[in-house]
């Protein structure tokens, strides 16, 4: 079997990094607009615009702390300011921490310790600036695919999704675990109806029986709300797309992960464990289950689409890739990939994949998506507990 290699950044940590940035990562929702005119001022910064970080308590807590660190320790950061407001209850000393052990560059700064939103903002850009200068003379080194943790995701989807881009991601998934490499499924909510073809590739009784426990939470939850949503129909984007049911959907959802082993299940914004095929228990919704893939690790993401979406990351590049020719032309400007030539008969599914795995190597070497050129910095944490 070929090698097959990308340019990328080794971190400190030991793992790599496809992009250099620094990241101005704010705690508390008080901060964020102080975060945000900090990447305004400095050059080579991004950052997001979040609802949390205060009165949160237990898991929930727990949860978004995770998703912060794993922000930060992403191999896509070269360093991070950490931006707090002082009082908040995920403290900014305790996230610049957790970072920091990943051997990576952290520097912390409170807008109440520095007198201020525009003190905040002038110390930050300071510190923000000297990262962005050192990450500037971190060159690019040659790495196999197996240093990769790809993300696969689909959104809008159309009755095209489970056959053509769907199963042309699955099997890029197939080229990446082979290659030694990790590819995470996502999307818990889209994989009902599907549970039971997971579990019978999963790589014991222990993981098959987690299949089941995660898929069970997420229908107990909807109950909660008093929907079944087993038996109800997808969004109102995939009904028009010419899906009927969430097992139509789920079907679709679940050619994503190839056919290899499934060798684990993680929750939320948790760093997989093992090589090869992994699914993160997340929710349906595009930007929180991106959000989790990303804070587990994953430096880049193949999301599919049959309505179109102009969905990205702060962090990591996130290959648009459209399951019908009309919609890939109608919407050039957000999609990456087409693979409505499968349905047009104009291509193989195995062809299709290859120019996946193709664009998929170019964009980890530093070709820009075109959520990143646009600046689509979508973030968003799956809250699993109420605020007090």
């Amino acid at each position: 079997m070929e090698n097959a290699q990308f340019w990328g950044y080794r971190r400190p940590d030991g793992r790599v990094g496809v992009r250099n940035h620094v990241l101005i990562l704010p705690t508390i929702v008080c901060a964020t607009q102080a975060a945000r005119q900090v990447t305004e001022l400095v050059h080579g910064t991004v950052t997001f615009i979040h609802q949390h970080g205060c009165a949160q308590v237990g898991v929930d807590y727990e949860q978004t702390f995770r998703t912060y660190v794993g922000m930060g320790t992403n191999p896509n950061v070269y360093g991070v300011v950490v931006m707090g407001l002082g009082c908040e209850t995920h403290q900014g000393r305790n996230v610049a921490q957790e970072i920091a052990k990943s051997g990576k560059p952290v520097e912390l700064v409170s807008i109440q310790d520095h007198g201020g939103t525009l003190g905040a903002i002038a110390e930050a850009a300071r510190i923000a600036t000297k990262m962005v200068q050192d990450a500037s003379t971190v060159m690019r080194e040659p790495f196999d695919v197996s240093e990769l943790i790809v993300g696969t995701e689909c959104g809008g989807s159309d009755a095209c999704s489970g056959l053509s881009a769907n199963p042309a991601v699955g099997y890029v998934s197939d080229m990446i675990v082979d290659r030694g490499g990790t590819v995470v499924l996502a999307e818990t909510t889209e994989l009902i109806g599907a549970e039971h073809l997971l579990a019978s590739r999963a790589v014991n009784d222990r993981v098959a029986k987690r299949v089941y426990e995660v898929i069970e939470a997420m229908e107990k939850r909807a109950i909660m709300m008093g929907v079944d949503i087993r038996t109800g129909n997808p969004s109102p984007g995939n009904r028009k797309g010419g899906l009927t049911t969430l097992e139509e959907k789920s079907l679709g959802a679940a050619a994503k992960a190839g056919t290899r082993p499934l060798q684990e299940l993680i929750n939320y914004a948790e760093r997989p464990t093992k090589k090869g095929l992994v699914w993160m228990d997340t929710p349906g919704h595009d930007i929180e289950q991106l959000t989790g893939m990303v804070a587990g690790g994953a430096q880049i993401v193949l999301f599919t689409s049959g309505r179109g979406t102009p969905t990205g990351s702060p962090i990591a590049p996130v290959i648009k890739i459209a399951t019908n020719t009309p919609m890939f032309e109608r919407m050039r400007e957000n999609m990456d990939v087409n693979a409505g030539t499968i349905i047009e008969g104009k291509e193989s599914l195995e062809s299709v994949g290859r120019r996946i795995f193709d664009e998929l190597l170019l964009t980890a070497s530093g070709k820009l998506t075109k959520s990143e050129i646009l600046k689509q910095h979508d973030f968003g944490i799956w809250r699993i507990g109420p605020t007090f």
